[in-house]
């Protein structure tokens, strides 16, 4: 019996200070973590919109609300995760960053940002995260991400006989699962930019 207790003892010990060590580490590393999240969120809003001097989150927007809306217009196998505003050096608002998560990968999820000017103009999109097939999908980044760039011809549809007109994108030999979910997130994010925020963006402007 006693040495039941003994281990017992010694065993909420260790646990004990196992966890006031995990503690203590979260502590440490919170702010360097949250530090270096934010900085690769910004990173990734320049990539898409260099010319802004700042990026804010829109207040009101959440994940729930805005997933409801891609819902009601056709799009509930994308997200969209977050909203920034883009703006100049005097605070004007150029546009906005969109953080979006398309579930039709072949290979599972694929996020990536779009920079959305306030006349629905894309400065271009950027891969955040990908893990699709390698040799095909995989080459999303370098066939299909420039083709979005100082495009405005929404919806983009994809196609496998060479692109003729401003909304068509040039599939990916081979991997046309991967090119119709970039295609289709990005229909969603712009979707999601043309119901809930160019109107607003529109007033702005009027009112500067």
């Amino acid at each position: 019996m006693k040495s039941m207790l003994k281990d017992a003892g010694i065993l909420f010990a260790i646990t004990l200070v196992a966890g006031l060590l995990l503690g203590c580490v979260y502590q440490i590393t919170k702010e360097p973590i949250a530090r270096q999240e934010a900085l690769a969120q910004e990173n990734a809003c320049r990539e898409v919109f260099s010319d802004a001097e700042s990026f804010e989150a829109v207040t009101d927007f959440t994940e729930e609300a805005a997933q409801t809306v891609l819902n009601e217009g056709g799009y509930s196998a994308a997200s969209v995760n977050a909203c920034q505003e883009a703006k100049d050096a005097s605070g004007t608002v150029l546009g906005y960053v969109l953080t979006v998560t398309t579930h039709e990968g072949y290979g599972g999820d694929i996020q990536f940002t779009v920079g959305v000017r306030n006349d629905g103009t894309l400065n271009g999109i950027s891969l955040l995260s990908i893990s699709e097939t390698a040799g095909l999908g995989m080459q999303a980044g370098d066939v299909l991400v420039p083709q979005f760039a100082d495009k405005n011809a929404y919806p983009y549809v994809y196609t496998k006989t060479g692109a003729t007109a401003d909304n068509e994108i040039d599939a990916i030999s081979g991997a046309t699962i991967t090119t119709n979910a970039v295609t289709n997130g990005v229909n969603a994010g712009v979707y999601y930019f043309q119901t809930m925020l160019q109107q607003g963006a529109g007033e702005g402007a009027a009112n500067e």
